[in-house]
């Protein structure tokens, strides 16, 4: 079944006949998780670094934030058995799509918040595809953890 994951929201499954995706990530992070031993995996796209910036909002829609969604999408992934040690990750998106000139550089803060994550709790990325000025579409299969993406303009490529 073909989950679509929207913004600011996040999906985890063990069915291995999901498909989990979302679409048009700019300087949003889709966040790909998947245990191959369990068979566990899930998406996070969310869209700002810090959920201190609106607490009120955090706090109703938690995918929205980095510091928020990134602990919750593991938290849902172990639920169902998938394990830390196991986990492959793959991060995309991150660009600069309505900010090129860098004024903001949303998604350069949203990538530098997952790395601090990441680092502070020992995960490391096994693949990724950030920065620059693309949209780009991802999709996990639970059944395999292969992981396609797809950036605008060009064909969806399994990575």
């Amino acid at each position: 079944m073909k989950t679509i994951v929207g913004v600011a929201d996040m999906k985890v499954s063990n069915s291995r006949s999901d498909s989990i995706i979302t679409y048009s990530l700019g300087s949003c992070i889709g966040l790909v998780i998947y245990d191959p031993v369990a068979k566990v995996g899930g998406i996070l796209h969310y869209m700002l670094p810090e959920s201190s910036i609106d607490e009120k909002k955090a706090a109703a829609r938690p995918y929205m934030f980095a510091d928020t969604g990134i602990p919750r999408l593991f938290k849902f992934a172990y639920k169902l058995g998938g394990v830390k040690q196991r986990m492959k990750i793959y991060v995309a998106g991150g660009a600069e799509i309505l900010d090129q000139n860098g004024f903001f550089n949303i998604g350069k803060r949203n990538y530098m918040a997952l790395k601090k994550m990441f680092f502070k709790n020992k995960v490391m990325i096994n693949k990724q595809d950030v920065g620059g000025n693309v949209n780009r579409t991802v999709r996990i299969e639970i059944a395999t953890g292969d992981i396609y993406v797809k950036t605008s303009g060009s064909k969806e490529v399994k990575i």
